[in-house]
């Protein structure tokens, strides 16, 4: 697939605006993993991350009139994502026991403990992304998922750059506190 520049990007936007689907598309491929990545970051299974990035992509078609030439898309895909993880969050209060093999691949060289190692930690990280709180949660899986700067994920969300600091830095200090003992104790039964 081939990466639009942003004049690109600007034009395929605004056909898209016109009406044109196959310009929103070309949106669409181009814009679906980082979606689909942020969506699963926030909700820990793969079929409801699915069933959110569908919802998020419907609603950008159906309002892609409001967006604004000029401000990022990647950002206001992010916001609709975000939200539409939510909306599936709530619908679908159990979150259903997730595949977290496919999060990380373990190292082929490295022996059977080492690849149940990793699988423990990858699993007790998404376990811990998953009990912060909405906010703390989509400000750090923007960030650090969506690899998005602060002042886009205060653009994304429409909330002050400060909002953003402090949110981020509550989501680290929650992780480094839910997760250090339990590495801890993995660390004392691996040896």
């Amino acid at each position: 697939m081939v990466i639009p520049d942003a004049e690109t990007e600007a034009a395929l936007i605004a056909k898209a605006q016109s009406g044109n689907r196959n310009a929103y598309g070309e949106l669409v491929r181009h814009h679906y993993p980082g979606v689909i990545n942020v969506i699963y970051r926030m909700c820990g299974d793969v079929e409801l991350a699915q069933d959110a990035a569908q919802d998020a992509f419907i609603q950008a078609w159906l309002h892609l009139s409001t967006f604004r030439p000029g401000t990022s898309l990647r950002n206001w895909l992010y916001r609709i994502a975000i939200n539409a993880a939510l909306d599936v969050l709530r619908r679908d209060t159990k979150v259903a026991d997730t595949d977290f093999e496919t999060l990380s691949m373990p190292d082929p060289q490295a022996g059977p403990e080492a690849a149940l190692l990793q699988k423990e930690r990858t699993v007790a990280v998404q376990q811990a992304i998953l009990a912060l709180t909405e906010a703390s949660r989509s400000v750090l899986v923007l960030r650090e998922y969506g690899g998005l700067t602060y002042h886009e994920i205060a653009a994304a969300l429409d909330i002050p750059l400060g909002t953003v600091m402090s949110r981020l830095n509550y989501a680290r200090h929650q992780l480094k506190r839910s997760l250090q003992p339990h590495f801890i104790q993995m660390e004392i039964e691996n040896g």
